[in-house]
């Protein structure tokens, strides 16, 4: 049985957007813990200052020389170990970020104006969130607008968080769900 076209069109668009979140989840679940590895063989066992290869095996009943008194509290190997410097943070607004904030834009303005001509020829949008929007020209513009800043947005607090990929990723998803929405408009025009 074949369904009518809108029935598939709706079917796509679920299973798109089923995907988008999907993606997302996995991006923010990945990113998430990528941002947090932090490398156990730079970790030693020894006391501060000592490394593994030039210490001798030492016996677990005679106490070394620099052992405390039981019940003495000492800082732990981990604490004191030293940990690998971090990469130096980059600037938020750096080439690479204006270049996607700019392709962000420019998509989401093209697909203002094709959704916007197509509503006006008696189309009818079909994102659940964007048709709250449409009754009107500013509310359609509204829509788009305040879906580039939330993009922006997102992409800062990753950034001040220390999550990088993110800071990154957030952008590209969206460029490539504007730009199915861009050609999909086009075709149906």
């Amino acid at each position: 049985m074949r369904y009518p076209q809108s029935q598939d069109l709706r079917f796509l668009s679920a299973a798109i957007w089923q995907s988008a979140k999907s993606l997302t989840l996995v991006a923010l679940l990945s990113g998430a813990g990528l941002a947090q590895a932090v490398s156990v063989a730079t970790l030693d066992d020894g006391p501060p200052g000592s490394s593994p290869e030039n210490s001798a095996p030492s016996s677990p009943t005679a106490p070394d020389a620099g052992s405390f008194a039981p019940g003495a509290v000492t800082a732990s190997p981990t604490s004191a170990s030293v940990l690998p410097e971090a990469t130096s943070p980059h600037r938020f607004w750096d080439h690479e970020n204006r270049a996607l904030f700019t392709t962000v834009a420019a998509l989401s303005a093209a697909d203002f104006a094709l959704t916007r001509s197509i509503l006006q020829n008696g189309g009818k949008e079909l994102n659940p969130v964007t048709r709250l929007f449409s009754g009107s020209t500013a509310g359609l513009a509204a829509n788009f607008a305040g879906e580039t800043a939330g993009i922006i947005g997102l992409s800062y607090i990753f950034h001040r968080t220390g999550h990088h990929q993110l800071e990154r990723l957030t952008p590209m998803l969206n460029i490539g769900a504007s730009v199915f929405a861009v050609i999909y408009d086009l075709n149906h025009r």
